[in-house]
C-alpha cells in the first residue's frame, strides 16, 4: 500500500494546484453543519450501540481478528486518516482484485453485475460481513470519524489512497469537501452508477449545497438503506 505521508502531501500539492483554496461552503452553512454532525453523530452513536455490539459479536465468532476494520482514506485536500468500519470480510485477505476493479471502474472500463458496479461475488467478504453491507451495519463505526472531525455526516464517499493517485483534475474535485457517511450519490443509487455518475454527484453536492440539501439527504438515508438499494 502507498505510504500514506507521501499520498497525502502529493494529493494536496496538487489539489492545490488544481483549485481554489477557499472552502466551497458557506461560512455560516459550515459552522451549522459542523454543529448537526457532532450532535447527531453522538446520538445515533448511542442509539445504536447495541447494533453496533451484536454485529461485532456476531464477526467475531464467524471469523478469527478484530472485529472493528481500521483503513486510510483520503479525506478534504487531500489529507490521510483512519476510517473506523466493522469488519465484514476475513482478516489477511490481498487487495490487489479490488484495486484491479477499481482502476477498471475509474477508466469506465468496469462490467456491472447484477446491475451494479461491484465486484462479484467477492470472496474476501464473510457471510455475515454480506448482511451488514447491505444495510450499511458496518458503516455505524464511522459516526465517531464525523465525531473527531475527520468526515461529516454529508459529503462523498471516503476514497482508498490507490484509487485517488487515479483520478484526473475533474475527479479531485470532489475531495474540496470533508468525505461522509452518506450524501447525494447514496441516496441517489449508490453502486448502480458508474464512477463519473458518481464524481458528478459528489461535485453537484458542494456546488448547491444548502442546509435543506443537507437535511434532506439525511432523511432520505434510512429510506435508501431500508430498501437495500444499490448495496451488495
Amino acid at each position: 500500500m502507498i505510504a500514506a505521508t507521501g499520498v497525502s502531501t502529493s494529493l494536496t500539492r496538487t489539489l492545490h494546484l488544481d483549485t481554489p483554496r477557499r472552502y466551497p461552503l458557506p461560512l455560516a452553512g459550515a459552522a451549522t453543519k459542523r454543529t448537526l454532525d457532532i450532535v447527531l453523530s453522538i446520538l445515533l452513536l448511542l442509539g445504536f450501540l447495541p447494533i453496533v455490539a451484536l454485529a461485532m459479536a456476531a464477526i467475531w465468532l464467524e471469523s478469527p481478528g478484530s472485529p472493528i476494520f481500521h483503513q486510510d482514506r483520503i479525506g478534504r485536500d487531500g489529507r490521510t486518516f483512519r476510517l473506523l468500519k466493522i469488519r465484514t470480510m476475513f482478516s489477511r485477505n490481498s487487495d490487489s482484485s479490488h484495486q484491479a476493479y477499481i482502476t477498471a471502474l475509474i477508466k469506465g472500463q468496469a462490467q456491472q453485475h447484477a446491475g451494479m458496479f461491484k465486484m462479484a461475488h467477492d470472496p474476501r467478504i464473510t457471510r455475515i460481513g454480506r448482511v451488514l453491507r447491505r444495510y450499511s451495519i458496518d458503516e455505524l463505526p464511522q459516526l465517531w470519524n464525523v465525531v473527531k472531525g475527520d468526515m461529516s455526516l454529508v459529503g462523498p464517499r471516503p476514497a482508498l489512497p490507490y484509487e485517488v493517485e487515479l483520478y484526473d483534475a475533474r475527479q479531485r474535485q470532489r475531495l474540496r469537501v470533508k468525505p461522509g457517511v452518506t450524501g447525494l450519490w447514496q441516496v441517489m443509487g449508490r453502486a448502480t452508477m458508474s464512477f463519473q455518475e458518481m464524481v458528478e454527484l459528489d461535485i453537484k453536492y458542494w456546488e448547491s449545497w444548502t442546509f435543506p440539501m443537507e437535511l434532506w439527504i439525511l432523511l432520505r438515508t434510512p429510506w435508501t438503506v431500508a430498501r437495500g438499494i444499490g448495496a451488495a
